[in-house]
């Protein structure tokens, strides 16, 4: 039997969709093609030890996983989750009528729990884009992704739940977040405001004139003057971010795996202090993920 799941792989701070196709036939095998990194090879393990502590059994036969697009490498754990969710709809273990409504993401611990995941965000925004009517997430994730409009997104502990779920025995309500509203109350919210500086009143001058005419500026001092101190306090009097700028710099920390657990959309300019012997080619950054 030939099942669809649906997930996401990640690149630069998009995602695209990836279709998990499950076929389960006659014979003793297992194969996962479709461009996998060692993670996602890895994932059979997790699978079958998550698959047997939630009560359901791998099938003893052939199975073939592949992940289309095929030349679109795939990476990390996440795909557990969708990968389990496809062997067992199509060895009949559960009812899989409803799957393609779905994206699925998440990683699977051995006990059957669900581990939270990088990019929730992007991967939510390419899910809302697809037209796919919800998205099911680790309960880690879920209001990172619930902050995209016109999405069911479901949050999960454990595939028991998910299977539950597909199967008509568990009611998961979908988290709604309001999202102009939560952004709204953190904007003027702030870990490190400019008004706790004391003296320094050149350095604060300068600091405003720069903000004001969006200038650059350079800091030279001798270790401890206040430079990152008085730093890390400038978003505080910058312009706030707009809800696309809010967006795209959470896309950011998302796929970084720089997000706080629980967080939503972040209200506040990144402040990023490296250090000073850094290079400028690892000051720019990488092209690790080049977009396809």
């Amino acid at each position: 039997m030939l099942v669809k799941t649906y997930g996401a792989a990640v690149y630069g701070i998009d995602a695209i969709i990836v279709t998990i196709e499950v076929s389960v036939e006659i014979g003793v095998s297992f194969n996962l093609v479709g461009l996998p990194d060692t993670a996602v090879k890895e994932s059979y393990q997790r699978v079958v030890a998550a698959m047997r502590h939630s009560g359901r059994d791998f099938p003893r036969r052939s199975v073939l996983v592949n992940m289309s697009p095929a030349d679109v490498k795939k990476e990390g754990a996440a795909y557990d989750l969708p990968i389990a969710l496809g062997v067992l709809a199509a060895s009949e273990q559960i009812n899989g009528d409803r799957l393609s409504q779905y994206m699925i993401m998440g990683e699977l611990s051995l006990d059957g729990s669900v581990l939270p995941i990088r990019g929730a965000l992007p991967m939510a925004i390419k899910a809302r884009e697809a037209g796919f009517k919800g998205m099911i997430v680790p309960k880690a994730n879920v209001t990172e992704a619930a902050v995209v409009n016109n999405l069911d997104v479901y949050g999960v502990d454990n595939l028991t739940q998910v299977i539950d779920f597909f199967n008509g025995l568990l009611s998961v309500e979908p988290t709604v977040i309001n999202t102009r509203e939560e952004f709204s109350k953190g904007v003027a919210e702030f870990d490190f405001d400019f008004s706790e500086v004391k003296g320094q009143h050149l350095v604060k001058r300068a600091f405003e004139v720069a903000c004001a005419g969006g200038h650059n500026i350079l800091l030279v001092g001798a270790p401890g003057s206040g430079k990152s101190m008085m730093a890390k306090r400038l978003p505080s009097i910058m312009p706030p971010l707009s809800l696309q700028e809010a967006l795209e710099t959470t896309k950011i920390h998302s796929v970084a795996g720089k997000l706080k657990r629980g967080s939503m959309l972040m209200t506040q300019r990144p402040f990023r202090s490296p250090h000073h012997t850094i290079s400028p080619v690892a000051l720019v950054g990488g092209g690790a993920n080049p977009m396809p």
